[in-house]
Order: C-alpha cells, then structure tokens, then sequence
C-alpha cells in the first residue's frame, strides 16, 4: 500500500430532482488499501460506488483514477471492475470461460488464455472446477468465480457491491476472510460496499461511514469503533451507549452528550467502590439475554434511562446470569472509555 491516490472525490454530488443521494462528498482512497463504504440503505455509499465504475456520473465535482479525471468517462474506459451481490455469472458457460470472457473480448490468444484462466481458478481456489457449470456450484463457489473474472482482467481498482450479501453467516464469515487474503495477493485497490458492521470492521484498512449522502467520519476500524465523531458513527458502528441531559450530567458533571461501548462498563455489586478515573450510575437489571458467548443486560437507571451492558461468560453459565434479572446492581467504567459527542442537546 502506497500513499498514492487510486480514487479521489473532489466536492462530487449526484442529485436526483431534489434527492442529494451524494452531497458535496470529499474523498482520498489509497493504493492497495482495502477500503470500505458503510452505510445504511439510502446513504450514498452504492451510488459512489456506481459514479467510479462509471455507470452513474457526479452532477457536480471530479472523480480521479490514479490522477486521471474519469469523471465523464465510460465504464469501459476506466481500469475498474466490479463484483456484483446476484454474481452476474452466464449461465451457459463453464467456469472456465466464465472467468476467461474478458480475456476472449481481448482477443488474447487461447494458451495465454487457459494459462492465465489456471492461474486465477488457483488463486480463487476453485482448482478442478473449470468444467462445472455455474448451476453446479454453491453460493459461495459462485463468488469466487465472479471474483476471479473481474481480477483476471488485471484492474488497478475492484468495486464489490454487497457481494457477501446473499450468503449465510457461517460461508460469509469464511469469504470475508478469504477476500482480505486475495486482496493481500494481488495487491491491488478494493473499495467494499456493505450495510454490514461487523464485515467493515473485519476486512477493512479503512471505513468511510456515509450517512444522508454525506461521509460522517473516515479512519481505520479501531478509529471508528473506538473514537466515534459523532452520534451516528457511535449508534450506526456497533452497539453504544448514548447518554445526555440530566443523565450525563448526573454521571460525568457535563450535560454533554457521551457514548459509551456496553462492554467497557463493569458490572458491580450495590455500593461498590469507585475509583478517581472511573464514572459510575445505579440501576436496577431489567433484562438479561444469555447469547453463549457473551450475555446482554438491559440496566433501568434509578434516575430515568437505560444501559446496555455485555459481559462475556469467562465463568458464568445461563442459571447465573439470569438470576441477576431484577437485582440492583452499580455499573462502573473508565474515564477513558467515554466519548464526548457534542452539547446537551446533541
């Protein structure tokens, strides 16, 4: 990864009538980085995806591909490819020629041709399944020959639109792994369209959070899971707490608005000592749902409100955590953890 920029947004907007889908957008991608745009549905992030692949052009502002202005260039004059969610595989091909097609409109001889198709079936690991058809293949099989026709054609920068999106939990968990470690070899730009957290989190060099056509905060995973620019970032990234008003103000002395993570707070018995660097607030468990892996408590405030607060079950089983529902408890965290968010009536 170089400090390069393989995509940049200078002021791009993409209006529909009154709609702003994309609003004065500013954006540097880096090459070699895998990038992701998180949002919800409606927040921009696809039809910025759309605008460098070409299918869609700014209706103001400048899109450049490694210093070029494409912002008024066709698709196919642009080194970009794109990965779809619904595959786009022809039906009636083979594997094979499926990821050979873009080799074939080049009119790349068939020995290249078959060398090159090999190479990607090995690095898409689908190795002995050239011959199969894609109706023969499982949802996940089906990816990766999507992925391996869009990289044979050698482009400086992938576009994946939600292309996990129709896999269940457990093959999407492998892809994403997977995908890192393709996009890791070969070396080159991917930018990641999902609606999905826990995907950006996990694949990602880094995140741009759209919200509203407009680009909330950029960083890495850790930045934007850890240090939330703003409210949206903090409930959208995530599960966080957000407390303001009379509440912050009981707790922190500030009736500014602060987020806090549910597995940074500690549940604690009644009257448990709190330290200097610690904030602390009584409740009472309202709810208590045991996950396996962890268990989610719902804490009713004595002064209004509520917290959410995780634990994970190092040594605790079912009976012992539901046993706490209804019990007063205190819950305490660390200075450190708490995100200042904006005013008292952010």
């Amino acid at each position: 990864m170089t400090d390069q920029s393989a995509i940049l947004f200078k002021s791009v907007s993409r209006h529909f009538g009154e709609v702003k889908a994309v609003d004065q957008v500013d954006l540097d991608i880096r090459d070699g980085e895998f990038f992701s745009m998180l949002g919800p549905s409606g927040s921009g992030k696809t039809t910025c995806l759309r605008m460098i692949a070409g299918f869609d052009r700014p209706t103001a502002g400048q899109i450049f591909l490694y210093g070029q202005d494409v912002s008024q260039l066709p698709p196919y004059e642009r080194s970009v490819n794109t990965v779809f969610q619904d595959y786009a595989l022809f039906p009636h091909m083979t594997v094979s020629e499926n990821i050979a097609y873009g080799l074939m409109i080049r009119k790349i001889p068939p020995a290249e041709r078959k060398k090159q198709t090999d190479e990607m079936l090995e690095l898409v690991q689908l190795s002995g399944f050239g011959d199969r058809k894609p109706s023969q293949l499982s949802g996940g099989q089906r990816q990766r020959v999507a992925l391996g026709r869009a990289l044979i054609n050698h482009p400086k920068v992938l576009l994946l639109d939600e292309p996990l999106g129709a896999l269940d939990l457990k093959l999407r968990q492998q892809m994403q792994v997977e995908l890192k470690a393709i996009q890791q070899r070969v070396g080159i730009t991917f930018i990641f369209v999902t609606h999905d957290q826990e995907e950006a989190l996990t694949m990602s060099d880094r995140i741009a959070v759209f919200n509203l056509g407009k680009i909330e905060q950029v960083g890495s995973p850790a930045e934007i899971y850890e240090h939330p620019g703003s409210a949206f970032v903090a409930g959208f990234v995530g599960v966080s707490n957000l407390v303001k008003g009379e509440m912050a103000q009981r707790i922190t002395g500030s009736g500014r608005m602060f987020s806090i993570r549910p597995e940074k707070i500690h549940l604690a018995v009644p009257d448990a000592s709190q330290s200097a660097d610690e904030y602390a607030a009584d409740g009472k468990v309202r709810d208590v749902i045991y996950l396996g892996l962890y268990t989610r408590y719902l804490v009713e405030l004595g002064d209004g409100g509520d917290l959410v607060v995780v634990e994970q079950n190092l040594k605790t089983t079912s009976m012992d955590v539901t046993r706490l529902r209804g019990q007063s408890v205190r819950l305490l965290w660390k200075k450190e953890h708490v995100r200042t968010l904006g005013g008292p009536d952010a």
